[in-house]
C-alpha cells in the first residue's frame, strides 16, 4: 500500500457543525422532492406485478453490497480500512435521488425506475443500518488491521427514519392532499435541491482541497471500479433473471446510483461514528462517489440512448 495512503484513515475533513446541519437538511429537502413524485398507487402496481422490482432491490441490496464485501476483501492490501468501511457503506444506501432522471436520458424503463425509487427508500430504513453493521462487522473481524467494529443498527435506523422516513412521507401525504400545487412545485423543487446540492459540494471541495488534491487521485481510481461494479452487477443480476435490455439498463441505473449523501450524513453522526475510529477514507469516498456517480450515470445513459433497440423502444411497465 503505498505510503500516502496509509495517512487517509487519520485525515479529519474540514466540516462545521453548520454545514453538517445544512447537509441534513439539504437531504430531507431531496427526499421531500422525490416523494412528490412517488404515488400510493405505485406499491399496489408493485404488489401485484413485484418480479422486476424484486430482482432490482435484490442487486441493490443483497447482491451489491455482497460483491462490495468481496472486493474490499480482495484489495485489502491496497485500500485502508476507513476506505473499506467507505465502500461498504455507500453500498449499504439507498438508490441516488437523481437516478430516475438519468433512467429517462437513458431511455430506459422509467415507470420501472420510479417504483425502485419508492420501494428502495422505503426499505433502506430497514437494509441501509443492517447491511453496514452486518457486511461491516464481517470485515472488521477478517481484517488482521482491524479491531471488531460495533455499529449499533438502531442509532442508524432512527437517523435514516429521520432523513428518508419523515420527509418521504410528507412528500407523499403533500402530494396526495395539494395535487394542484405539488404539480407546480415539483420541478422548482428539484431544481432548487440540485442548486442546494451543489453549493454544499463546492464548499465542502474549497474548504477540503488540500486533502482533495492530495488524495483525489487514489480515490477517483477506487470509487471508479466500485461504481463500474455497481453497474455491472446490477446488469448482470437482472440478465441473469431474464429481463429485457430495457430494464437490465433501468436496474443497472439503480444500482449504480448510490444515495452517498446519505452516507456522509450517517457518517458524521458520532453517535454512529465516534471521532476515534478515525475514518477519514470513509469521507472521502462517499463525497467523491455523489459527484462521480453522476458523471458516470449520465456518461452511459447517454451512450444507451445512442444504441437503445427498437424493438424495445417501449418497454412494458411493472
Amino acid at each position: 500500500m503505498h505510503e500516502d495512503l496509509l495517512l487517509l484513515d487519520s485525515i479529519r475533513l474540514n466540516f462545521s457543525q453548520a454545514s453538517l446541519h445544512l447537509m441534513n437538511i439539504t437531504i430531507g429537502f431531496i427526499m421531500f422532492g422525490v416523494a412528490l413524485d412517488i404515488k400510493w398507487g405505485q406499491f399496489k402496481d408493485v404488489l401485484r406485478n413485484p418480479r422486476k422490482v424484486i430482482v432490482g432491490l435484490m442487486a441493490q441490496f443483497l447482491i451489491l453490497p455482497a460483491v462490495t464485501f468481496l472486493a474490499v476483501w480482495l484489495l485489502g492490501g491496497f485500500i485502508t480500512p476507513s476506505v473499506a468501511f467507505g465502500m461498504l457503506l455507500v453500498a449499504s444506501c439507498p438508490g441516488g435521488n437523481v437516478s430516475n432522471f438519468i433512467s429517462s436520458v437513458a431511455k430506459a424503463n422509467v415507470a420501472l425506475s420510479v417504483s425502485l425509487t419508492a420501494a428502495g427508500t422505503v426499505l433502506a430504513l430497514i437494509f441501509t443500518p443492517l447491511n453496514f453493521a452486518f457486511w461491516g462487522k464481517l470485515y472488521s473481524t477478517t481484517s488482521p488491521l482491524l479491531r471488531p467494529i460495533v455499529i449499533d443498527p438502531l442509532d442508524m435506523f432512527r437517523t435514516v427514519v429521520i432523513l428518508l422516513g419523515i420527509p418521504v412521507i410528507a412528500g407523499i401525504l403533500f402530494s396526495q392532499k395539494l395535487p394542484r400545487l405539488t404539480d407546480k412545485i415539483k420541478k422548482p423543487i428539484k431544481t432548487l435541491s440540485i442548486i442546494i446540492f451543489a453549493a454544499f459540494v463546492v464548499m465542502a471541495f474549497r474548504n477540503n482541497y488540500g486533502y482533495f488534491i492530495q488524495y483525489i487521485n487514489w480515490i477517483l481510481i477506487i470509487v471508479l471500479i466500485h461504481n463500474a461494479m455497481a453497474l455491472i452487477s446490477g446488469y448482470l443480476t437482472a440478465s441473469v433473471f431474464g429481463l429485457n435490455r430495457i430494464d437490465r439498463r433501468t436496474i443497472s441505473i439503480e444500482t449504480g446510483i448510490q444515495n452517498s449523501g446519505l452516507g456522509l450524513v450517517l457518517l458524521f453522526n458520532p453517535k454512529i461514528f465516534p471521532p476515534e475510529l478515525n475514518m477519514g477514507g470513509m469521507a472521502f469516498i462517499a463525497a467523491w462517489w455523489g459527484i462521480w456517480h453522476i458523471l458516470s450515470g449520465l456518461g452511459i445513459a447517454t451512450f444507451w440512448s445512442w444504441v437503445r433497440p427498437a424493438k424495445e423502444a417501449e418497454p412494458v411497465t411493472s
